[in-house]
């Protein structure tokens, strides 16, 4: 009876997981580069979740169909997907926009990605790196990280003036730290290489044109003092306004038609903060939790925020990508503005 009972659970516990359930390990084909992607779905049927998976962070599906043995993975808020074929084990697509996909391919699904365990150099802590930025910068910052002590496995990011890389993960490879993600909001890839002169090399390694900022040079902050270099630009100094005692000015409608101006009653004797982005910008998506944590804290002690998204072109007569966006953070709790008749700004350049 006890052997009848085990064999039922086992049973029913097969006929309970899809066969995609687990976390599928592969690489995406960038520039050439091969950056690694993690990919965890859950549920099975019609019940199917995913999110690609970038150390302990997660850029959840907005939803997963698997019909026969194709798989479908949207990521509205993004405007991406990734669209697979289940064959032998293995998983094989690509992932990216209308204009722009990148074949993957995953492995047979395993509960985790295993570090080399191989150690480096010790380059924790921060750097400076030197550029000849667009936008007036002399130097970005490094700022690196062990994620546990003594496996060998480092987290990095890149700060720039308008933004930052996002989350970088990877170890320690031949003579470099190879550090990389695969988000929602696309791929990077980069390499960390000591050089004997105490500096590191910084490669873009997804960078097209070699020229373009590809290979830079990072210091300690000591060392570029030394060296008589500019470092990185104060965020406070960067975008000022002409006259601060003024009364900040905007009037755009949100996605209802509505118009929202600084004029309107609501916003009479508050604190507004307004903030300016897009649905392309991961930055602005890393942003708006907070915006929502600061409006349930203090909306009732007289803060008011006001979000101003400029789209690109593609969304402008459907701004669908800013719904999802808005939808993903479950209401933003504040106005959202779409201003139709202006110029979208580009996205930032990678690092």
């Amino acid at each position: 009876m006890k052997l009848f009972a085990s064999f039922l659970l086992l049973t029913l516990s097969a006929i309970a997981q899809d066969p995609l359930a687990g976390t599928w390990v592969g690489s995406a084909t960038v520039h050439g580069q091969q950056v690694p992607v993690r990919l965890s779905i859950t549920g099975r049927g019609n019940d199917l979740h995913a999110a690609l998976l970038n150390g302990p962070e997660k850029s959840p599906a907005s939803s997963a169909v698997f019909t026969g043995n194709h798989l479908v993975v949207t990521f509205n808020y993004y405007a991406k997907t990734l669209d697979a074929t289940l064959a032998d084990g293995r998983l094989t697509g690509s992932f990216g926009t209308a204009a722009t996909r990148y074949a993957v391919s995953f492995n047979s699904h395993d509960a985790a990605t295993n570090s080399s365990g191989s150690h480096g150099q010790d380059i924790n802590g921060d750097w400076e790196i030197a550029v000849k930025s667009a936008k007036g910068e002399s130097a970005w910052q490094l700022r690196m990280e062990p994620v546990h002590e003594g496996d060998g496995e480092v987290k990095a990011v890149i700060q720039r003036i308008d933004g930052d890389t996002g989350s970088l993960y990877g170890s320690w490879v031949g003579s470099s730290y190879q550090i990389s993600h695969f988000t929602a909001a696309g791929p990077a890839l980069y390499s960390l290489t000591p050089q004997a002169d105490g500096t590191l090399l910084v490669s873009n390694l997804l960078r097209a044109d070699v020229n373009d900022q590809q290979n830079l040079v990072a210091r300690r902050p000591a060392q570029a003092r030394a060296a008589k270099l500019v470092g990185p630009t104060d965020p406070t100094q960067q975008t000022t306004v002409k006259d601060p005692s003024a009364r900040f000015k905007f009037s755009f409608p949100d996605l209802n038609g509505k118009v929202v101006s600084n004029t309107d009653p609501q916003f009479d004797g508050k604190v507004v903060i307004v903030a300016i982005g897009g649905s392309w910008c991961p930055n602005c998506h890393d942003e708006a939790p907070f915006l929502e944590s600061l409006n349930k804290q203090f909306h009732s002690r007289g803060l008011e925020i006001v979000s101003l998204s400029f789209e690109e072109g593609d969304q402008l007569k459907d701004p669908a990508r800013l719904r999802a966006f808005i939808a993903a953070r479950s209401g933003a709790g504040y106005p959202l503005c779409f201003p139709l008749k202006h110029r979208s700004l580009p996205p930032p350049s990678d690092a």
